[in-house]
């Protein structure tokens, strides 16, 4: 099962950007997904996490980086195997990679997710 994720684009700040992630199979009912953006010489870092209860979005709790908890939401996508991460109130530090993966044991680290699909750039101007 692969992961990808979709939606980057160019954005000026103030405004919202919708990120999807897209499964190769049926995994979310079942395992934590987690949002990852890597910024240029930065370090990639924790953007927010997920673990959907039996698929349902509304018995799910999701967990967030204080950089941006208020402004980024979880949303169930109209495809069966995807989510959506909603970034509102974008500002010019949100530019990154945003990556989208599987993280077993909810350990908000990169090194331990797996099924790791392509990024999607995310631009952020001022």
């Amino acid at each position: 099962v692969q992961l990808q994720a979709f939606g980057g684009g160019l954005v000026q700040a103030g405004g919202s950007l919708r990120l999807s992630c897209v499964a190769s199979g049926d995994i979310f009912s079942r395992y934590g997904v987690a949002w990852f953006r890597q910024a240029p010489g930065k370090e990639r870092e924790f953007v927010s996490f997920i673990r959907l209860n039996d698929g349902r979005l509304s018995d799910s709790r999701a967990y967030y980086a204080d950089s941006v908890k208020g402004r980024f939401t979880f949303s169930r996508d109209s495809a069966k195997n995807a989510v959506a991460l909603q970034m509102n109130s974008l500002k010019p530090e949100d530019t990154a990679v945003y990556y989208c993966a599987r993280d077993p044991n909810c350990s908000f680290l990169w090194r331990l997710t797996l099924n790791r699909g392509q990024g999607t750039q995310v631009t952020v101007s001022s």
